[in-house]
């Protein structure tokens, strides 16, 4: 099983009974051999604006149907136009005498089935305009543009505006300026894969349209800066011909069907951030607003941002596939209140314990991509880069000098605090609360191995987990007895044996080896007793 999908023939009804289940519309039943998507409040006194296309690009069409976008949307099968009989009969649903707008994205057979269906639309009587969106900048000229997702602006544009009860004319007039000054382009990391089929994913391209056809070029983005450059170079210049340099706009990012959530706020930070400075009005909440399956890239829309588009695009809408429009600003940065602590690095020195120190930080990064291999085969794959992160901290505040490595009572509590707050996750936490007790234990003037041990008890009190339950305190508990007793080097092979002995234990008791079937730990050392074991590794020399 490839994807979440029933038979491959049904993917588009499924969705589209889905769809109704929520959103205010009315389908057609499967049996009518044609598929409308027609707003269920939709008063035929106004102008009927309407979409459509092939499926597989949700949540375009249908998920537009609502008040204040389209009144009706035609879905053909898979990257397949509908006919002109399904056209037609959308006309016929939701069109009264204020007539209809048809919204045509520039695709051979959109244009001739959504073009004929006006022509005999209008035959029989209906009132019928066009808009024909050919957003995308990435073609030389003599080849026609293809329409992308800056469909959903002038859906937004036409919607607003037929609700507001514009006539014809009007409604068809502001839908054309906004076709004329869109301009799109896209960038995808791998083609989108189709049910019942097997195909070769493509390398990263820029310049692709949403029916899985290759690319104008392929490219080799390093990062999200840089694929969002790839995009904008030729974007920007393409609307600064047309509009001027001067222009502000309004953005929209889509995903492609691909991007997760993190990576389309990352997209939409480095959009923002390469843009001009203060040229950027407001942007679409990035969302999948026309998707090509699940294509794993994302386009980028820009559209001159006049005062009577920025009031379009923000009024309110019925269509639950629109995912708002928010005006841009820099990000609000403020300085958090840490307390009236003590200065860090406050107590005396020791050189001998600073390179104890700097040994398991650099032990702990070098080792970062081993530990999160290893926590992969049984979590979420982040040990060595949590390790590593605190790691990381620890030894910025040792160069910058700010640990009292002379002082244990105080070098404790200042591990713990940076633990706290640069570690992050549980493991941080932990460690912080076993520095912590630890500190709190040394001021009372007990033995650096009994001030340590009374730090272990106050991490299972509050963590829950004992020795066996397949945690770090596997390798760190027989460690700490080891040097009640003994020196590093003992504590050292302590942790190294406990750390080794979790590979037997298949069942967790505490973290999240604990949701993880016995099977799938057997024969894997606990990543966190890992980390800990080469710690002790490291200050043991």
């Amino acid at each position: 099983m490839d994807y979440f999908f029933n038979a491959a023939d049904d993917v588009v009804d499924d969705g589209l009974s889905g769809l109704a289940r929520i959103a205010p519309v009315r389908i057609t039943g499967r049996e009518a051999g044609i598929r409308l998507v027609v707003d269920r409040e939709f008063e035929g006194d106004r102008v009927a604006v309407i979409s459509g296309g092939g499926s597989g690009h949700e949540p375009s069409h249908a998920g537009f149907v609502g008040r204040g976008m389209l009144a009706a949307a035609v879905a053909g099968d898979l990257f397949t136009s509908p006919s002109v009989e399904a056209v037609l009969a959308a006309i016929r649903e939701v069109t009264g005498e204020a007539g209809c707008l048809l919204v045509i994205k520039n695709y051979t057979g959109d244009r001739l089935n959504f073009g004929l269906a006006a022509e005999r639309a209008t035959r029989e009587g209906y009132k019928v305009r066009t808009a024909i969106v050919a957003d995308d900048v990435s073609l030389p000229e003599d080849v026609g543009a293809r329409g992308l997702a800056g469909t959903v602006l002038v859906h937004k544009i036409a919607g607003h505006h037929a609700a507001a009860g514009a006539d014809l004319d009007t409604v068809a007039e502001v839908a054309n300026h906004a076709c004329e000054a869109l301009a799109s382009i896209g960038l995808s990391l791998s083609s989108a894969g189709l049910p019942g089929q097997s195909r070769e994913p493509r390398p990263p391209e820029l310049g692709l349209g949403i029916h899985n056809e290759p690319g104008v070029r392929e490219v080799d983005p390093s990062d999200a800066a840089d694929a969002v450059r790839l995009a904008l170079e030729p974007l920007l210049k393409a609307a600064e011909e047309r509009h001027g340099r001067d222009a502000s706009w309004v953005v929209l990012i889509n995903n492609l069907g691909g991007c997760s959530t993190q990576e389309m706020a990352v997209l939409l930070d480095q959009t923002l951030a390469q843009l001009p400075a203060g040229r950027v009005a407001a942007a679409v909440v990035p969302a999948p607003l026309m998707s090509s399956m699940n294509m794993h890239g994302f386009s980028i829309t820009l559209l001159p941002a006049s005062e009577a588009t920025l009031e379009a695009l923000a009024s309110d809408v019925e269509a639950i596939g629109w995912p708002g429009f928010r005006s841009v600003a820099e990000p609000a940065v403020f300085e958090p209140d840490f307390g009236a602590g003590r200065e860090p690095g406050s107590g005396e020195r020791d050189p001998a314990r600073a390179d104890q120190i700097r040994a398991a930080v650099q032990t702990l990064i070098d080792s970062r991509a081993a530990l999160d291999d290893l926590d992969a085969q049984t979590g979420d794959g982040d040990t060595g880069t949590a390790f590593a992160r605190g790691a990381q901290a620890i030894g910025d505040a040792l160069e910058a000098d700010r640990l009292s490595t002379g002082d244990p009572a105080l070098l404790a509590d200042e591990l713990g605090d940076i633990l706290a707050r640069d570690m992050g996750g549980s493991s941080g936490v932990l460690l912080s609360i076993l520095f912590t007790a630890t500190a709190a234990a040394l001021r009372e003037a007990q033995p650096a191995a009994a001030a340590l041990a009374a730090g272990v008890e106050r991490m299972q009190d509050y963590g829950g987990a004992s020795v066996g339950d397949r945690t770090m305190l596997d390798a760190l508990s027989p460690a700490i007895e080891a040097l009640q007793e003994g020196s590093l080097a003992d504590a050292a092979q302590a942790a190294r044996r406990g750390a080794d002995n979790t590979a037997e234990i298949e069942q967790a008791g505490a973290g999240r080896s604990a949701y993880v079937r016995s099977e799938a730990l057997s024969g894997i050392v606990d990543p966190g007793a890992e980390a800990i074991a080469l710690v002790w590794q490291a200050l043991a020399g």
